[in-house]
């Protein structure tokens, strides 16, 4: 990277000496004369570094620092200082310099201390950046979906999202427990920390235990060094227990204690560890009848289930099905670097008829695979896998003998469905199918459907 410099001294030969050896360096400098003209050029342009000296006429080095570090915080400051005011100089670092350098000067000291100071800039810019990533990606915009039912799941993560209160997230596979568990974590005080995730039906029972809490050297055979548990590693912040319904029961007793008592001993350790976790478990199963048939701990059961949240499967929200896939087209498409920007109406139709037994799971992956085949900037019926006809008939295993008169059928099933719920009104009709009211006028009269008090095809 090409880094940007900013060299600030009164001293006019000294300042354009020093910016001519940093572009010697392969650095971009530029060299101004005062603290005012200083402030001029960061306003105008973006630099990654300022090096300034301490002594300046009118304004000074220590309040040039001041004002850098106020209106750009992430440009790091390094001053210059006469051998004599080395002590102020360490005062300046204390109020947020990176560092000083005394005069006279080697040029190799200038370029160790600017190297040291960019590649800790670097650092926490890509650290923000990444930060920043990870909070838009699990921001509430992520969870798509304006029916009733997923409304009110955003509601419920709004209401509990800055409180400490554990969570129980119900519901099938591939409804987004984990994507919920992540926009919690990333709008609750504990952002900056660490979320970690553990797969509760993916680890093996004898490993479960070691996993969660760590274990110590010797603890048991390959237990070759001291290994941090996922508690442990996620203090301060959020632990997720996906598939909580499936740990065994002798490690929901030793979970109940740490939700009880905020503290574990590791496989094999004798002393206590503490620890400042919130918990968010998900589970596809009935935890209910699961207690009643004595495959999970009661106590535990109430402990885990403070809050819980019900997401609904994507069949029972068939009005997100057009803003889903909208959504995951814009993403993949980016990702992918497709063109892609739309869906014909054949092919919304279809998947809007599809019952979705993978949930949203299975709708992203159907979208990324039209993406991947699709010839056009539309994504069209037979760009779809060809599941979402077969199952839809389960009485038939053949394919229809005219797919565009099965599709018209579709098509006409929903339109008259669209406008019965909506007492015929096309505006409402129109909005609940994700169309203009103009292409469904449009199609009204391409299929022939009759519209009076009772509407008919």
């Amino acid at each position: 990277m090409n880094h940007s410099i900013l060299v600030v001294d009164d001293e006019v030969r000294l300042a354009d000496v020093l910016a001519a050896a940093l572009e010697d360096l392969g650095y971009r400098a530029t060299a101004v004369h005062s603290a005012r003209a200083a402030l001029t050029e960061l306003e105008q342009t973006r630099f990654d570094l300022v090096l300034t000296d301490l002594r300046l006429p009118v304004m000074d080095g220590r309040a040039l620092l001041r004002e850098v570090r106020s209106r750009w915080p992430e440009v790091p400051v390094i001053v210059i200082t006469a051998f004599a005011a080395v002590r102020d100089a360490v005062e300046l670092v204390k109020e947020g310099a990176f560092d000083y350098i005394a005069k006279p000067f080697e040029i190799e000291d200038v370029s160790a201390t600017i190297r040291r100071a960019l590649r800790v800039a670097d650092i926490v810019r890509d650290n923000e950046r990444l930060r920043g990533e990870l909070e838009g990606r699990y921001s509430f915009d992520t969870l798509v979906g304006n029916s009733a039912a997923f409304r009110r799941v955003i509601e419920q993560v709004t209401e509990v999202c800055e409180t400490k209160a554990t969570v129980l997230l119900n519901g099938e596979s591939g409804t987004g427990k984990e994507l919920v568990a992540k926009a919690i974590h990333f709008n609750s005080p504990r952002r900056d920390k660490p979320f970690i995730a553990v797969n509760c039906a993916a680890i093996p029972e004898t490993l479960l235990e070691s996993e969660l809490f760590g274990h110590v050297k010797g603890a048991f055979t390959g237990a070759l060094a001291n290994r941090t548990g996922r508690f442990a590693a996620a203090d301060g912040g959020t632990l997720f227990l996906d598939e909580i319904g499936d740990m065994p029961l002798p490690i929901q007793a030793k979970l109940l204690r740490v939700i009880q008592e905020r503290s574990f001993e590791p496989v094999g350790a004798t002393r206590t560890q503490t620890v400042d976790v919130r918990l968010v478990a998900a589970t596809h199963k009935d935890m209910r009848q699961a207690v009643d048939k004595g495959s999970f701990r009661e106590d535990l059961f109430y402990r885990l289930n403070v809050f819980p949240i019900q997401l609904p499967p994507l069949r029972d929200r068939p009005d997100d099905i057009p803003l889903l896939a909208g959504h995951f087209l814009a993403d993949l498409a980016e990702s992918m670097g497709k063109r892609a920007s739309g869906f014909s109406p054949a092919a919304m139709t279809a998947m809007a008829a599809y019952d979705w037994p993978g949930n949203i799971r299975e709708l992203h992956n159907c979208i990324e695979r039209a993406v991947i085949v699709a010839k056009t900037q539309t994504i069209d019926v037979a760009d779809l896998p060809q599941d979402l006809f077969v199952s839809r008939r389960s009485d038939r295993d053949a394919f229809p003998r005219d797919l565009d008169a099965e599709l018209e059928r579709i098509e006409r099933d929903f339109i008259i469905e669209a406008l019965r719920r909506n007492d015929g009104v096309q505006v409402r009709a129109a909005k609940l199918l994700g169309i203009a009211e103009r292409s469904l006028w449009h199609r009204i009269k391409k299929l022939g459907i009759r519209l009076g008090r009772s509407i008919a095809d």
